[in-house]
Order: structure tokens, then sequence, then C-alpha cells
């Protein structure tokens, strides 16, 4: 028996348009990340 998510079978457009849309939060959030980490730095070394 198999483990984890079943495969997509049914529709690969919607599924794929899911997919993009999860790793595009997820970039959009690693690079925000990085922004605020940048300004909280310069902050620090200014003092």
């Amino acid at each position: 028996m198999k483990k984890g998510k079943e495969k997509n079978t049914k529709n690969k457009a919607k599924h794929s348009k899911l997919l993009n849309r999860k790793k595009n939060k997820i970039k959009l959030e690693k690079a925000l990340r990085k922004e605020r980490i940048k300004v909280i730095l310069q902050k620090a070394k200014e003092q």
C-alpha cells in the first residue's frame, strides 16, 4: 500500500495551479523574511 498523498490523477491543470500557488506563496514569504532581517540588521548596525 502506498503512503503519502494520492498522486494527481483527476485534474492536472487545477492541481498544478494549486501547487504553483503554494510555491509562490512560500517564495514570497521567504523574500519578505529576508527583507525584514535586512532592516533589523541595518538598525542594529546604526546603534
